[in-house]
């Protein structure tokens, strides 16, 4: 996990400095001025992140340089088997954004319906065939 970090942390090194740059060749357009500099920042949140994770856990295969791909075998999460609810999240999510294109009141079907799954999703292994 220490790759990751670095990799989000030098990021910071490119995208505040050109940010500033832009800012100064731009004279001061608003969008790219905030805007290059704030993904800095969210970049430096996640590398900042995953940096403290990675002081907590201990070190995984991905990490060794002398690794070989057989360390990796094995269990790599929990993950819901024949599960519908990320197609509704998706699906929800989908007629939300097609609000943007095509009028407001679509939200009203989008944002509900996503809700939904969002709920049915995250308490699907609490009732049912693979509860806990």
């Amino acid at each position: 996990m220490k790759f990751e970090a670095k990799l989000f942390l030098y990021g910071v090194l490119f995208f505040v400095p050109v940010g500033l740059i832009y800012g100064v060749w731009s004279h001061g357009e608003a969008v790219g001025t905030a805007g290059i500099p704030m993904v800095g920042g969210l970049v430096l949140m996640v590398g900042g992140y995953l940096a403290m994770v990675s002081r907590r856990i201990d070190e995984r295969p991905e990490d060794d340089p002398e690794g070989e791909i057989s360390q990796g075998a094995g269990e790599q999460g929990v993950f819901s088997p024949w599960s519908w609810w990320p197609f509704v999240c998706a699906l929800g999510a989908s007629i939300a954004f097609l609000a943007l294109a095509i009028g407001w009141w679509i939200l009203v079907i989008g944002v509900p319906l996503a809700v939904i799954g969002m709920v049915g999703w995250v308490f699907e292994f609490s009732r049912g065939q693979h509860a806990h």
